[in-house]
């Protein structure tokens, strides 16, 4: 089984950008602790950032015949994307959406997603375990 995870714009700024909200922690920290996770399972773990709408859309279609599931970060793409879910529902790939903050406290423009309606779930507010959550959610939907 293999897994892509995929962070959006900004993400790569983990552990600078409003630690506050975010946390201290890296992305590095982040790839390195769902890894091994998901290897301890047995499941392995492709990681994707970009801070470009079209190149996140390329890694989707990409995925297409070679990735069981994604998970994703879409970051602000969450709130003004449509190419997004439109290359998810494309691949026909099961995705989770997640965010680590929790939208549905912040301002107003982030409780809308585009992208959730193509998801099979959608994870928030747990910070990093939110990505932990998504993958137990797609292993167990997967082996289904």
């Amino acid at each position: 089984m293999k897994i892509l995870i995929i962070n959006g714009p900004n993400l790569n700024m983990l552990g600078i950008r409003e630690p506050d909200i975010y946390g201290a922690a890296t992305l590095s920290q982040l790839e390195k602790m769902v890894s091994e996770y998901c290897g301890g399972l047995g499941i392995e773990t492709e990681f994707y950032q970009s801070n470009h709408e079209g190149d996140i859309v390329d890694r989707i279609q990409a995925a297409y015949l070679n990735t069981d599931a994604i998970v994703i970060n879409p970051a602000a793409y969450t709130h003004t994307s449509v190419a997004i879910p439109d290359a998810i529902k494309a691949v026909g790939i099961p995705a989770v959406e997640v965010h680590l903050s929790d939208v549905d406290k912040r301002e107003e423009f982030r409780r809308i997603s585009y992208v959730s309606p193509v998801c099979i779930a959608t994870v928030k507010g747990k910070h990093f375990k939110g990505y932990i959550e998504a993958c137990d959610i797609l292993i167990k939907h997967l082996e289904k």
